[in-house]
């Protein structure tokens, strides 16, 4: 499995461990409002939206937190706000390239956060297009069940890549495939943990373990902003470090 990925993986289990989920809640509430405001209201018409609702469901959101955010993205209800999707990106120590997912309502105070939260943990922010060639918008199925009928069921289903995973799978697919590859791995009766649309580094760069808790720290950084949604980064570091890390 992917560094990044099993990283993802440890800090969703964590989050939903955390008192503090109103910071977690407030995120998915505007990736669900940008969304409607983009696309529409509809989940079934809006894959966008429907991405930040299986998100919201899976962090435990309240059903009513996300009606409430969808009224506002289409306008039915007061104080929503116009979110500007922007991208960030730079390097951790050790060479790590980061890829910075923002909405925001305002461009100045994210550009000035992001940017002091890279040089306060030693990275750099680097300028557009210096990583994000080095990614690629995948869908992301996290699954339990016998290797042979997880590989059949994805494949029959159209998945591009399936990947051992500590005792699961990690079913990779097109961003616009996730919903059917879904449907198909749940009909053929294997469990799916989780599903996300991420994005995928091209290649990756292993880091040593004295390095490893710096990337980590910066990584958390950055995921602490109001205004960043998710950050990207082509790490591979040892499981048991990257563990030990989100428990202490």
């Amino acid at each position: 499995m992917a560094g990044h990925s099993k990283w993802a993986n440890i800090k969703h289990r964590k989050s939903r461990q955390d008192a503090a989920r109103g910071k977690l809640f407030a995120k998915l509430a505007k990736a669900i409002e940008a969304a409607a405001r983009q696309g529409g209201g509809d989940p079934a018409a809006n894959a966008t939206l429907a991405t930040a609702i299986a998100k919201a469901k899976a962090a435990s959101m309240p059903n009513d937190n996300i009606e409430r955010a969808i009224k506002r993205g289409t306008g039915e209800s007061a104080g929503g706000a116009a979110f500007e999707e922007i991208w960030y990106e730079g390097y951790a120590p050790g060479g790590v390239a980061l890829y910075v997912h923002v909405l925001t309502d305002n461009r100045n105070r994210a550009a000035s956060e992001v940017r002091s939260t890279f040089t306060r943990h030693g990275g750099s922010l680097g300028e557009p297009g210096s990583v994000g060639y080095l990614f690629t918008q995948k869908g992301v199925l996290l699954v339990t069940g016998d290797e042979d009928e997880v590989m059949l069921a994805a494949l029959e289903a159209g998945a591009e890549d399936v990947r051992a995973a500590d005792g699961q799978f990690e079913v990779v697919c097109a961003p616009s495939d996730l919903a059917d590859v879904e449907t198909a791995m749940r009909a053929s009766g294997i469990q799916v943990d989780s599903t996300d649309v991420t994005q995928l580094p091209a290649t990756t760069v292993p880091v040593d373990e004295a390095t490893a808790p710096k990337v980590l720290r910066l990584v958390e950084a950055l995921e602490d902003l109001d205004d960043v949604q998710e950050v990207y980064a082509n790490f591979e570091i040892d499981d048991a470090v990257m563990a030990a890390f989100a428990e202490g």
